[in-house]
């Protein structure tokens, strides 16, 4: 399964994502530093544990993922987001600076 259309987002499957401490993690720093690559600095996560989570929020339709030559960049859907839950990404990320 790739990424689900816009209307097809489910709130629960969202949340769901969201809900990993590790995917939490994965979703602050992009919207902190925009595009991330599949292994990124800093986070401590076997390989395939990591593309586990990748695959998770790309299927949840958080994330979008593009290739350049070998390597894939991941980056947060949030426009597509706040259209479809208005303010969740905001109150998720907010929640973090507290």
């Amino acid at each position: 399964m790739g990424q689900p259309d816009d209307a097809d987002v489910d709130l629960a499957v969202v949340l769901h994502a969201l809900g990993d401490p590790v995917r939490l993690a994965l979703v602050r720093r992009m919207a902190e530093h925009g595009e991330s690559a599949c292994s990124p600095d800093g986070v401590d996560v076997p390989r395939s544990t990591l593309s586990n989570h990748w695959r998770i929020l790309r299927e949840a339709g958080i994330t979008q993922t593009r290739r350049v030559g070998k390597a894939r960049l991941m980056a947060l859907r949030r426009a597509d987001l706040d259209a479809r839950f208005p303010g969740l990404l905001a109150a998720v990320l907010a929640e973090g600076r507290r």
